[in-house]
């Protein structure tokens, strides 16, 4: 009995040895092996194109914020919810609210169109997706949406109209609206519209306002650019630099600071705790004083063969929808509804 104890004794000390060593050594070599791990690989040309096809035909400006904002998912969905406790708020007085938001200049921007804000709030996944090739690869969706443009001109899709101005400089197609201070956002199927069908993206949820089945496009209420034109983040602060193939906020090209979405050749491991991710880091705001973390379920595990993006774990549609509120956003801000309904 004597000697079972003494060996049982050993063996515990033994295990006591061997995981404090495991512990020790966790931190000298897990981040070694973590940054000696080869980045996943690039999204392909396909995946690109299928992401950007949503967003491809509306005016530059717009599609400058998107691609900005979609790299802040969390903001995304509580500038949602806020738009949704708040749909009392119009014109000044929503501007003024909005501006007091710690969300970055892109998700505020977006609050003028409460139909696209939707959109990336319900189809989650895609946003995230969308982000994160933006931050990885922004030379290649520059040129994915370029391509789609091409493509949907060819098909007669996309010409001037009452609404927006299309012209070419070189191979580059520029979307303007007809009258700067008045905005209108293009309803369309992205999987039709482009004349050779395109696999829809997972689970996409067809947001009314902004999607129009069939293969015709159609413009519905105009965005006055107004009372948010005179804040820092409005409308005439954006741009895209389609040579440059980078997005400009204020003059310059903008710079994404979000801890969500992170570029991965520059992704340091120790931000997951084994495989989740850390509630401290990235599902926080994304500056000092940022706006109040999202509190979901637990988050995703990143799967081979998987979008990258910062909620491409969640089921898509299903789930995403889940915490993505079936409610339609509340129109704020000024409109105008001159030119509506018009199909090509």
């Amino acid at each position: 009995m004597k000697l079972s104890k003494q060996v049982l004794t050993l063996l515990l000390c033994f295990s006591l040895l061997l995981f404090s060593a495991q512990a020790e050594s966790f931190g000298s070599t897990g981040q070694s092996n973590d940054q000696s791990a080869t980045p996943p690989a690039p999204q392909s040309r396909q995946d690109l194109r299928q992401l950007v096809a949503p967003i491809a035909l509306y005016p530059d400006a717009l599609v400058a914020q998107i691609l900005a904002a979609s790299t802040y998912p969390v903001e995304i969905v509580e500038a949602a919810r806020w738009m949704q406790s708040h749909s009392n708020l119009k014109g000044k007085e929503l501007a003024m609210e909005v501006d007091k938001q710690p969300w970055d200049p892109s998700v505020k921007a977006l609050t003028q169109f409460p139909s696209v804000l939707e959109n990336m709030d319900k189809n989650l996944s895609w946003t995230s997706s969308l982000g994160d090739a933006y931050v990885n690869q922004e030379q290649d969706v520059t040129d994915a949406v370029q391509a789609m443009r091409q493509q949907a001109r060819k098909v007669g899709k996309l010409d001037s109209n009452e609404q927006e101005k299309v012209t070419t400089q070189g191979n580059t197609i520029v979307i303007e609206p007809a009258n700067p201070e008045v905005i209108y956002v293009p309803a369309y199927d992205p999987w039709l519209v482009y004349g050779d069908p395109i696999v829809a993206y997972p689970g996409w949820y067809p947001v009314p306002g902004i999607f129009l089945g069939g293969v015709r496009i159609g413009f519905g209420i105009g965005f006055g650019v107004g009372f948010f034109g005179g804040y820092g983040w409005g409308w005439h602060h954006w741009g895209y630099d389609w040579h440059g193939r980078s997005v400009i906020y204020n003059h310059n090209t903008y710079i994404s600071h979000s801890r969500t979405i992170i570029n991965r050749n520059n992704f340091n491991h120790n931000n997951f705790n084994h495989g989740n991710f850390n509630h401290g880091n990235a599902f926080h705001g994304n500056r000092t004083g940022g706006g109040s973390a999202f509190h979901g379920s637990s988050a995703p595990h990143f799967q081979p063969g998987t979008r990258s993006g910062a909620f491409s774990g969640f089921d898509h549609g299903g789930n995403v929808r889940g915490f993505s509120s079936r409610g339609r956003s509340s129109l704020g801000g000024g409109f105008h509804s001159g030119g509506g309904g018009r199909h090509h």
